[in-house]
């Protein structure tokens, strides 16, 4: 099967040469342009995320003995987790090899982190199923790199971290509420102020809504936990 240029390309950045490379066009190919003889990523999507999971779970357990389950599990989650999976695809630009539907595209599709982060997930699949667990296993790790052994102690997702402690002093859940939506529709930037009971709040801007919400809570979070 001949590739395309930019194809090839991408297989040069995500350091993988596939000897069945309809596997990575499957990886590639979304739901919006899929057809009966052109099946979208999804299954190698729920493949991948279980191959990435087990790589991780084995590489913490082995990079601190001394780690317990509930300081594995926080760290865990920061590598595995749909933004971790996003910036690792932007690294290698596997954006620029995405095969959409003209609606997708219109609307940025190229950029969207659920988007990227599930074709990452599909692309491990891929490479999994070319070329076995110990090849995948070792390209996560290297796309990941120091990530995997820098990886905040206390790496909680920051809403969950957010409401437990709001949790602890008896307050209400916190609250996200999408303040300014601006820039063109392919390319929204979301300004998201997370709120707690007490009338604290916080704000952050990013290009996916999750994203923002996630900065702000942290935001709020560490202003909070900052004070005597």
């Amino acid at each position: 099967m001949k590739l395309s240029k930019d194809l090839t390309e991408f297989m040069d950045r995500l350091g993988h040469q596939f000897k069945r490379p309809e596997l990575i066009i499957r990886a590639l190919t979304h739901a919006s342009i899929s057809t009966k003889t052109r099946p979208d990523n999804q299954r190698l999507e729920f493949l991948g995320d279980r191959v990435l999971g087990l790589t991780m779970a084995e590489a913490l357990f082995a990079a601190d003995m001394d780690a317990t389950e509930g300081q594995l599990a926080p760290r865990f989650n920061a590598l595995v987790r749909k933004e971790a999976c996003a910036e690792i695809a932007r690294e290698i630009d596997l954006g620029a090899v995405l095969k959409l539907g003209r609606s997708e595209m219109m609307t940025g599709g190229r950029r969207k982190e659920a988007l990227l982060a599930d074709a990452m997930e599909a692309v491990i699949a891929a490479v999994y199923l070319d070329a076995g667990f110990e090849v995948a296993s070792a390209l996560v790790l290297a796309l990941w790199g120091e990530r995997v052994f820098s990886v905040d102690a206390d790496s909680r997702d920051a809403k969950t971290a957010l409401q437990e402690w709001a949790q602890a002093r008896h307050l209400a859940p916190p609250k996200y509420v999408t303040v300014a939506r601006d820039g063109p529709d392919h390319a929204p930037v979301f300004t998201i102020e997370a709120q707690l009971d007490n009338g604290e709040t916080a704000q952050a801007r990013a290009k996916a809504k999750r994203q923002a919400e996630q900065a702000a809570a942290r935001a709020l979070l560490d202003r909070m936990e900052a004070r005597p």
